[in-house]
């Protein structure tokens, strides 16, 4: 998974909670890009990764603050909840990821209205339809 120092939004410690029945708190190391999340488990040299694209997220949800710490939740599309936490020094999390959600989500309908526009300027026989909001 390579990466230009462009793409990189925000890059820093995260931590996840396990799936397994104790669900401890495990450190990750968190790269976002404007097109994924990707979770590492070593810190060190960012082997054995995990990308988690944004077209597969549907939102985050269940931010909570605490004294110490941020939780939320991200829920994607097939309604799998991957919840995380983080320091209060690292506040921010939640919402870069909820912001690079919504400039994908922009991008990607920007992107279906021209080509959308395209296919109908390609076939002029056909009536011409209004375009709308999913």
């Amino acid at each position: 998974m390579k990466m230009s120092a462009e793409e990189i939004i925000k890059e820093g410690e995260l931590e996840k909670r396990s799936e397994n029945l104790l669900q401890f708190w495990k450190k990750k190391t968190c790269v976002l890009t404007k097109d994924s999340l990707n979770i590492y488990a070593d810190t060190q040299k960012r082997s054995k990764g995990k990308e988690l694209k944004l077209q597969s997220i549907k939102k985050v949800d269940c931010v909570e603050r605490t004294c110490r710490f941020i939780y939320f939740t991200i829920v994607t599309k097939d309604d799998k909840e991957i919840d995380f936490r983080c320091s209060l020094e690292q506040n921010c999390w939640n919402a870069e990821i909820t912001m690079a959600l919504i400039d994908y989500q922009n991008r990607k309908a920007l992107q279906d209205f021209k080509t959308r526009q395209d296919n109908e300027s390609a076939s002029p026989g056909q009536e011409r339809r209004m375009a709308r909001a999913p």
